[in-house]
């Protein structure tokens, strides 16, 4: 199998995946990781897609982070995986999509409006 590539992206995050086949490992700006996600919940929001699909130990995973939260980086990066994994099997989409894998979430801060203090706040109003 050769290298694939997909994008994956979650509000300002943008993660960009190379997967190949080897024994499991994922790279996050080379570091593993256990190192840039210390925390249990994000990293199995990563390996979510692995799991549904049984492929956990079958590819390597090179990614490179950029922009965002830790939250918004780790879903930005099982967007990736996921759509890196449908490259490789175009079968795997449906069940990856059946979880919600598939979808790029549209959710992002809305901008500040002028003569407003922020994006939905008014200043107050006073009849007199």
């Amino acid at each position: 199998m050769e290298t694939v590539n997909a994008v994956g992206r979650r509000k300002a995050a943008v993660a960009r995946v190379i997967v190949k086949e080897g024994n499991g490992t994922i790279t996050i700006n080379k570091r593993s990781l256990e190192t840039y996600f210390p925390s249990s919940i994000l990293q199995y929001i990563v390996k979510q897609p692995l799991n549904t699909l049984d492929a956990a130990g079958k590819y390597d995973i090179h990614v490179n982070l950029d922009g965002g939260g830790y939250k918004g980086q780790a879903e930005a990066l099982r967007l990736a995986i996921a759509r890196a994994l449908v490259k490789i099997n175009p079968e795997d989409k449906s069940a990856l999509r059946a979880e919600g894998f598939m979808t790029r979430d549209p959710r992002a801060v809305e901008r500040k409006k002028p003569g407003q203090p922020k994006a939905r706040k008014r200043f107050q109003f006073s009849k007199r």
